[in-house]
């Protein structure tokens, strides 16, 4: 297994693959697998690709991410544009209800705010806004409200099969249940990937409104040095 260093090494390789990213603009330190990265970069999609490469990495158990978006004279846009900008790329994605969010810009923050009946929907609309030109960061406040309430053990089995049909999980050692429109997830992957597709295997679950993760990477403890 790879140690702190090893880890940070690989973190920074990644970065430097990363096409959108120039890895020099970002600070990374590692301490008993957690990644801390530091720095400023020019766009919003800039931050949430760095964090995403550190996640790609293997060994990393967690991600502080502390990066600041600075100003840029060629991303300079005004509130209103940036509000503009944001209502047209919900408006225009086929699977958001566009209708249903309000926004509210401030100073380059993005507040999206209304109901949905989906997760996909809510992940959706702040997925389509990420990229867009002055975006200093996104606050997603979007609720889930689903039209009927489900059975609970009839909730908690489906979420089981979707694990289980999942290639890239190791489901057995996933434990799932449902608390009324809570979905519990309980063990050990081995990865930050694992621990995401498990997380979305519950949100796809109908009825579901919250997911409570806590699944651990489990990661040998010899694997880090001080």
């Amino acid at each position: 297994m790879k140690n702190d260093v090893q880890i940070q090494a690989s973190i920074i390789d990644e970065l430097r693959w990363d096409p959108i990213l120039n890895a020099a603009e970002i600070g990374v330190t590692v301490k008993n697998g957690i990644a801390t990265l530091s720095g400023v970069v020019d766009s919003y999609a800039k931050k949430i690709a760095a964090e995403n490469a550190a996640k790609r990495v293997t060994g990393v158990r967690a991600v502080a991410e502390d990066i600041q978006v600075g100003p840029s004279d060629a991303l300079q846009r005004s509130d209103t544009e940036i509000a503009q900008a944001v209502l047209n790329a919900l408006r225009w994605h086929a699977a958001i209800e566009e209708e249903k969010i309000k926004v509210r810009v401030d100073d380059g923050n993005v507040w999206l705010e209304g109901e949905v009946e989906w997760e996909y929907q809510r992940s959706n609309a702040r997925n389509c806004i990420e990229h867009l030109s002055g975006v200093r960061s996104i606050i997603n406040a979007i609720v889930i409200k689903p039209r009927t309430a489900a059975k609970l053990l009839d909730v908690q089995q489906k979420i089981g099969a979707a694990l289980q049909r999942n290639a890239s999980l190791a489901a057995k050692q996933i434990e799932v249940s449902v608390v009324g429109s809570k979905a519990i997830l309980n063990g050990t992957v081995r990865s930050f990937a694992e621990r995401e597709a498990a997380v979305m295997a519950a949100w796809s679950a109908p009825g579901i409104t919250e997911v409570d993760n806590r699944l651990v990477i489990e990661v040998p403890e010899f694997a880090f040095e001080d």
